[in-house]
């Protein structure tokens, strides 16, 4: 599925001034370098994960593990981007725009929910984790962000026998939930983006 503007309707990959530690959900999608389909395919609606893909999965899956502020809801691994929402449940109150936090907490034993807590139990956690480079807050999306793309990259090249290859375009597009209407037009959207990829594959 290529770049959706109704989706990703900010240009900038950052909001001005926004404490990216505050308790909230966030709507992440991180696209493979030049968007090469390196992650798997789609038969039927269905996403096969390659190698590469199953890596990728694996590694997000993880990532409460290397961050204990963070669970994890919606998410899906397509041919050449990931989509998903991660949730910072850090307790300390601040100030700020993460409104869908609450009706979150209120919904986490739903079926996605469970889903990918089911996956999580099935997968080593072992930690792998990397150091956070200088400049990102710990527990912040941009620190998440890397250390998720720092070690899938790690992995994959292992793999591939590719080393300092680069796996991940180098930003991602990042979006606040603000509430319950916008939690679930993404988590839709998450669901339906198989189908829609094959729909647009045939044009």
């Amino acid at each position: 599925m290529p770049y959706n503007p109704a989706i990703h309707n900010r240009h900038s990959i950052r909001l001005p001034g926004y404490d990216y530690t505050q308790p909230g959900a966030y709507y992440l999608t991180i696209l493979t370098h030049k968007k090469e389909h390196l992650l798997g395919e789609v038969y039927n609606g269905v996403v096969q994960l390659s190698p590469m893909g199953k890596i990728t999965q694996e590694q997000w899956l993880k990532i409460p593990t290397h961050f204990s502020n963070v669970l994890l809801d919606a998410f899906v691994i397509m041919p050449n981007h990931i989509h998903g929402i991660l949730v910072i449940t850090d307790s300390t109150v601040r100030t700020g725009k993460g409104k869908a936090f609450d009706f979150w907490l209120s919904q986490k034993n739903s079926t996605i929910q469970n889903h990918s807590t089911d996956q999580n139990k099935s997968t080593n956690h072992g930690s792998n984790a990397l150091p956070i480079l200088s400049g990102s807050e710990p527990g912040s999306i941009p620190a998440i962000v890397q250390n998720f793309k720092s070690i899938t990259s790690r992995r994959i090249n292992k793999l591939l026998k590719s080393p300092g290859s680069t796996i991940w375009h180098r930003n991602y597009y990042e979006h606040i939930i603000r509430d319950e209407v916008d939690f679930k037009r993404i988590v839709r959207y998450i669901e339906q983006n198989p189908h829609k990829w094959e729909k647009e594959e045939k044009k």
